[in-house]
């Protein structure tokens, strides 16, 4: 199967006059490039046997993927109370209120950010709105869930002083609070898919929690054939993955190639806004063992589970937001010997930022979280934002960059983490500490896993913009035209 895109161009060939090329895909393979010149309109009659699309000069660059979402999760908040940007705790029982008026029944909203309020999260400000139903209220960066006296004494937790839990108790509900049937869960995943597809996204890395492996290979054979996926496991079903003989990387039969076996994932520390990543000092006003953060899992027990794991060929992925938690995990990787990544690498000690090149560890990194905990960042890490999200350090250190969203902590948007990577700003602001900004290129070699080649896989996008001349405001609201998935088309508007 053949098909031609013709009228492309390359993005920062202004050198060329914005000479035209047309692409040759055969079999989902990148088969031949023709440079053109910019002489005007490729003949179509010349074109090689096979459909062709004429692109209109538009940008041809590699297809996005997004390496950390938790995807069920996503497409689910996408139906659920929206909090991102509430200034209060009053301001959210307000809203809960509002919704509990017109969907009645077991609430759950995500996307508050409490930290710096006057007044923190209680439960009494959620019964005061919804008494007599489940209120569940996730976190921004979904570390943390705000819970009503329904909703506490449903989950076990009555009695509890705040109605505010964190961490593994937060991950408990996070994992078993479904009000879905599967049938409605693949649809609103289906949906999502749609959206990523539209904006150019061919991949994502999924680390719902749960086991996820049959999720997945019935939305591929009910059609949703949109995104290549791979799936993550936590230790819960570590041993399940081992005995099942999965290795990372390996392709999920009868799929068509689009699932294959991601990474084991472990959650060493908390975040930033819960006051939970745990850090070499302890966060102002803080005192007591917890004063520097919480390590959610002891070293040794790290080691032996990475060690467990990467002896059948899984590969590790480390979450770690804190300064101290990335020594911890890098000095597990050390020990192991073993390839991986670490998720998030927020806030790094200057020496580690070397060991990741050292070690060969893949900084998995959210830009878009630099421009969410700016101002948390600069009151909790005072001092210290210098080397928070040092990406332009890292990658003059040789550090490899892989980024995405973490969605739903932040919308799955790939041009979203682009602007936030070489800008540092997404408002009038002047920059966070812009000598961490990265040039255009590199954000975009970090949003995706091949080249604009012959052999490459035909895993394309088409954009309206020259990404690498965009304005910030053009970066984050980039114009996909067109998005080809192993030769497949599964986004078009021309």
């Amino acid at each position: 199967m053949q098909l031609t895109l013709t009228n492309a161009r390359i993005p920062g060939e202004r050198g060329l006059m914005g000479s035209l090329i047309n692409v040759v895909i055969t079999d989902g393979v990148i088969s031949d490039i023709e440079f053109v010149g910019a002489t005007g309109a490729i003949d179509l009659t010349q074109v090689l046997d096979g459909e062709s699309i004429d692109v209109g000069g538009r940008y041809v660059i590699p297809g996005m993927w997004d390496t950390h979402t938790h995807f069920t999760s996503w497409s689910l908040m996408l139906q659920r109370l929206n909090l991102e940007g509430v200034e209060s705790a009053r301001e959210v029982g307000e809203q809960v209120k509002k919704r509990h008026q017109t969907h009645p029944g077991t609430m759950v909203g995500f996307g508050w950010r409490g930290s710096l309020w006057e007044e923190a999260p209680h439960f009494s400000i959620l019964d005061e709105a919804c008494a007599d139903e489940e209120v569940y209220l996730f976190s921004g960066d979904g570390h943390s869930v705000w819970l009503n006296s329904k909703a506490l004494e449903v989950r076990g937790h009555a009695g509890h002083p705040t109605g505010l839990l964190v961490e593994d108790d937060c991950f408990a509900i996070w994992g078993s609070l479904s009000d879905q049937t599967p049938e409605q869960l693949d649809k609103a995943v289906l949906d999502a898919s749609r959206a990523a597809a539209a904006r150019g996204v061919v991949g994502i890395v999924d680390f719902e929690m749960g086991w996820i492996l049959p999720d997945w290979r019935r939305r591929i054979s009910n059609g949703n054939d949109l995104l290549q996926v791979e799936f993550s496991v936590y230790t819960e079903y570590l041993d399940r993955a081992i005995e099942t003989g999965l290795r990372t990387g390996d392709v999920i039969a009868s799929t068509d190639g689009l699932l294959r076996m991601g990474n084991y994932k472990v959650i060493s520390d908390g975040s930033l806004n819960t006051r939970t990543a745990f850090c070499h000092d302890p966060y102002p006003g803080l005192t007591g063992k917890n004063a520097r953060g919480i390590l959610n899992v002891p070293y040794d027990e790290l080691v032996s589970l990475m060690t467990k794991a990467s002896s059948a060929g899984i590969n590790p992925s480390i979450h770690a937001i804190g300064d101290d938690a990335n020594t911890f995990a890098l000095n597990a990787f050390e020990e192991v010997g073993c390839e991986g990544t670490i998720e998030h690498a927020q806030l790094l000690a200057w020496e580690d930022i070397e060991r990741f090149a050292q070690l060969g560890v893949i900084a998995s990194v959210q830009p878009e979280h630099a421009m969410d905990d700016r101002d948390v960042a600069d009151v909790l890490w005072e001092g210290r934002t210098d080397r928070c999200f040092p990406f332009a350090s890292m990658l003059k250190a040789g550090v490899k960059l892989s980024m995405g969203s973490d969605a739903p902590v932040a919308p799955l948007d790939p041009w979203l983490a682009i602007a936030s990577a070489v800008e540092r700003t997404r408002d009038t602001r002047e920059p966070w500490h812009p000598e961490q900004r990265i040039e255009p290129q590199a954000a975009l070699d970090a949003s995706a896993r091949t080249r604009i080649a012959v052999g490459q896989p035909a895993d394309l996008c088409l954009v309206d913009i020259d990404p690498l001349y965009a304005s910030v405001d053009q970066l984050r609201t980039m114009p996909v035209a067109l998005t080809l998935n192993g030769g497949r088309i599964t986004h078009n508007t021309l």
